[in-house]
């Protein structure tokens, strides 16, 4: 809990009053609401839920409950001194809490609570990414109506066209090629080769059943219970779309072509009136980095394009946590240690995307790359029930999106504490989101 707090609390290190109250989005809260909410959940569910304290800073409780006040009126807050004071009050309490506490009855709730402030940290940095790009185009856009000399234009060009998970202080991560001996597809279209922008590796995945779902402590409701399911045979990507492949797709007029996009997402386009991925970066070493701030809608335009489409949840799980040989499923695509800086980029650790393959270790049994961590990748699924769910903490925390609505992504992003790592994990957003560290990967069927 420790660790999480200082990694939420990394975040607000630079941060002003003007940004901690600021609604980057009408879709997010402000970073200030978020920060106060996490102090909110913890009161709730630990103090007053499980050790029967009176409410935490009752004057809080309805600036920071969830379902008080709609998102546009959650910008009048206090300051982040006072809010911290509020955080530490609570951790305090908890602690002291902990204790006594019957760990063994509670376990269970005290890991969802460890997943929620680190789900809400990464919501943190989706919001402080969106003020940071806002800023940056409002800077361009001053440059080129005041006509300022140019020496100036291409350092704003260049903040602009980064995106905003651009990091100026890259570490640098070791790739390694994995060798691969698998087969490709056999069948291929030859508009679908002069189409592809790259030569993209695809690992095979024989049919068969396996294990889907997580029923750990750390599982939450949605993961439960684990099932069989059956796959057909497929072949994955074995690594996200790179900037690189999706450049093709942009060149090639994706976005003015309707023939690449489906009904409700051509329609969309036409709303959105968008032109390339949010976090969008054209610099020679982005290239390889995987393409990131896309809705599903771009996802699966793209998927079209080159002649594929995006995996469903089971097929994207079966090869990330299946192994093969002995016939179990694993936590993690390399089996059952906890995420590191090692395995994936996660956590902040780089502070932005890495160019895919760069982290060997995390390979899945079949062969995958980057499954965890980097971005989050849209599948094609809905996000529904499995059968014999059971809703925990509350009835609504997963139910109430179980709506034909909202879209599964699988994986994590470079922003994701490792607490909510895991092959099983299940994010979920409406199809046109394009602001989440998100891109994807593609299969094709065999045949």
């Amino acid at each position: 809990m420790e660790a999480c707090r200082l990694a939420t609390l990394a975040l607000f290190q630079t941060v002003d009053y003007n940004t901690f109250c600021q609604q980057a989005h009408p879709d997010f809260s402000p970073i200030g609401w978020h920060l106060g909410h996490i102090a909110y959940t913890e009161a709730l569910w630990l103090l007053e839920h499980l050790a029967g304290l009176p409410p935490q800073y009752p004057q809080y409780r309805r600036l920071f409950a969830a379902d008080t006040l709609p998102k546009a009126e959650r910008v009048y807050l206090p300051d982040l001194a006072e809010v911290q004071t509020y955080l530490s009050a609570v951790r305090k309490a908890t602690f002291a809490y902990l204790e006594t506490a019957p760990l063994d009855e509670q376990e269970r709730l005290w890991r969802w609570l460890l997943q929620h402030e680190s789900q809400h940290g990464e919501t943190i940095a989706i919001v402080l990414a969106l003020i940071k790009r806002q800023k940056a185009e409002g800077k361009r856009q001053k440059v080129e109506e005041s006509g300022q000399p140019s020496a100036l234009r291409p350092q704003l060009l260049a903040i602009s066209r980064q995106g905003t998970t651009q990091n100026s202080e890259l570490k640098t991560v070791p790739s390694t090629s994995l060798p691969l001996s698998l087969p490709t597809p056999h069948s291929r279209s030859a508009e679908r080769s002069r189409r592809s922008p790259l030569p993209t590796p695809q690992i095979h995945i024989p049919a068969g059943s396996f294990e889907c779902g997580n029923e750990s402590l750390e599982a939450l409701d949605n993961e439960r219970p684990v099932h069989r399911v059956y796959v057909e045979t497929y072949w994955i990507d074995r690594a996200p779309v790179t900037c690189k492949q999706y450049q093709a797709f942009m060149s090639a007029g994706g976005y003015q072509e309707p023939r690449w996009w489906s009904d409700e997402g051509w329609a969309w386009l036409q709303s959105a009136q968008v032109i390339q991925p949010l976090y969008w970066s054209d610099a020679p070493d982005r290239a390889n980095h995987p393409v990131c701030g896309v809705s599903w809608y771009e996802a699966d335009a793209y998927a079209r394009f080159v002649g594929k489409r995006l995996p469903t949840e089971a097929e994207w799980e079966k090869a990330a946590s299946w192994n093969p040989i002995v016939k179990q499923r694993q936590t993690y695509p390399w089996g059952e240690a906890v995420p590191s800086e090692h395995d994936c980029n996660c956590n902040h650790a780089v502070g932005q995307t890495t160019p895919v393959g760069a982290y060997p270790a995390g390979t899945s049994p079949f062969g995958c790359e980057d499954l965890l961590g980097n971005v989050w990748e849209w599948t094609n699924s809905w996000f529904d029930r499995y059968t014999g769910f059971e809703a925990y903490p509350y009835r609504g925390y997963s139910e109430a999106y179980f709506d034909g609505q909202h879209r599964i992504l699988k994986g994590g992003s470079w922003a994701t504490q490792p607490s909510s790592l895991r092959c099983a994990f299940r994010n979920w957003y409406h199809p046109h989101v394009r602001e989440i560290f998100a891109g994807f990967r593609c299969v094709s069927d065999v045949g």
